[in-house]
């Protein structure tokens, strides 16, 4: 079973996101925010995780999963990435640290990353543009990490498709070297 796991902060875009490009209605494990740090960001947050999937052009079929953004139900990060093929990290540009939120989460799933490969899509450009691609870019220079990097809004299904075809060239890339 090929899965993509799909992760980043709260508010990021990994619910959306997959249920932009699900041929199914998401399974999604979402309760009402409890803590007012988190309520003022939104009103649900994923505890689990969320499910769904896409056929490709060959008929192969890739589970898609979300994980919690939440750094407390981290847990889930590793159940759910055992067996993945690859990663979308996804990164809110609004929210106040936007860079070390990329710091994190790339630091969280550097092991997960090493032996598959990972796309990057910063969302909510629109609400803040502070932080720009540029700046993203110079992020991972700094840390001598190259990664496909897209502008995008996860409630729109061609913009995840692009990262999930960017990330399958990367795997791809990678087999054949």
């Amino acid at each position: 079973m090929d899965k993509i796991i799909f992760t980043g902060p709260m508010g990021a875009g990994k619910t959306t996101a997959i249920s932009a490009i699900s041929e199914i209605p998401p399974i999604a494990t979402d309760v009402r925010c409890t803590d007012e740090e988190s309520q003022q960001r939104k009103e649900n947050t994923t505890v689990a995780m969320d499910y769904g999937y896409i056929t490709l052009e060959d008929s192969s079929r890739i589970h898609l999963y979300g994980t919690p953004g939440q750094e407390r139900f981290n847990y889930m990060w590793t159940i759910l990435t055992n067996g993945g093929i690859g990663l979308v990290l996804l990164i809110d540009n609004a929210r106040p640290n936007p860079i070390e939120d990329l710091h994190f989460y790339l630091d969280a799933f550097q092991d997960f990353i090493r032996s598959t490969g990972v796309v990057i899509g910063i969302t909510r450009t629109d609400v803040d543009s502070n932080v720009t691609l540029n700046e993203y870019y110079s992020a991972l220079m700094k840390r001598g990490q190259v990664y496909p990097l897209f502008e995008i809004d996860p409630r729109q299904t061609q913009d995840v498709t692009i990262l999930i075809h960017a990330l399958l060239a990367v795997l791809s890339q990678q087999a054949a070297a």
